[in-house]
């Protein structure tokens, strides 16, 4: 097996885990909303837990991605390249502080279960600035996402490694999701609920993932792969 097919093989893979990772750590995470959020995630320890750790596989996945298609994409164009690279791991990074958010919100949930009722006000507070910074964590974690994922579709149009309807796809597809971060940034809203927005980025990377997993690379255009 060359080392192309290696890499789409590879990449489609982390595609779909990324993806079946995120979408089952926000179906598994109770309801961080309400006024008894707090005591709901006391309650649901378990499912904090296996929400945390899908989060993680999720952002440790979304930088293999990147780092995967480096070595191929470089000779086409290294520095956006090497920016997908930085702007994905930037998700990464964001995406686990955003984690610690979350099991830190277990912690605060279960000491409320236990105290005082003169003492649950300055904890419930503590709590709502927690998440308030996780949800924000979570904003700059999908503008990164954005920006590197513009970057090798970018570069993926140009090289024509993959057919320009699915790279011009997934260009139109991560403008529309930066879109949604500016709209959830300015409107201070949840980013997950631009849903026509968000939708299509996430439906192209599941064919992207199966193209890569049935096709991989096109070749045939050498003349592009020149810096």
């Amino acid at each position: 097996m060359d080392s192309d097919r290696k890499t789409a093989l590879r990449t489609g893979v982390l595609f779909i885990i990324a993806t079946i990772a995120a979408i089952a750590a926000a179906a598994v995470l109770p309801s961080l909303s309400g006024t008894g959020y707090l005591t709901g995630v006391a309650n649901h320890s378990n499912q904090m837990a296996a929400s945390a750790l899908l989060y993680l596989i999720a952002a440790g996945t979304s930088v293999g991605i990147a780092i995967s298609l480096y070595p191929l994409l470089k000779p086409v164009n290294a520095a956006l390249a090497l920016g997908s690279v930085v702007f994905r791991t930037i998700e990464a990074v964001f995406y686990t502080a955003a984690v610690v958010g979350l099991l830190s919100l277990l912690t605060l949930g279960q000491q409320i279960a236990t105290a005082p009722a003169d003492n649950r006000v300055p904890i419930q507070a503590m709590a709502d600035y927690v998440l308030s910074v996780r949800d924000h964590s979570s904003l700059v974690a999908v503008f990164a996402f954005s920006l590197g994922g513009l970057m090798y579709y970018v570069v993926f149009f140009r090289s024509r490694l993959v057919p320009r309807w699915l790279s011009g796809w997934g260009i139109a597809g991560v403008v529309l999701m930066f879109t949604a971060c500016l709209l959830a940034l300015f409107r201070n809203s949840d980013i997950t609920g631009y849903t026509l927005l968000i939708a299509p980025i996430a439906l192209q990377e599941m064919v992207f993932a199966v193209w890569l997993l049935v096709k991989g690379f096109d070749r045939r255009f050498q003349g592009a792969l020149q810096a």
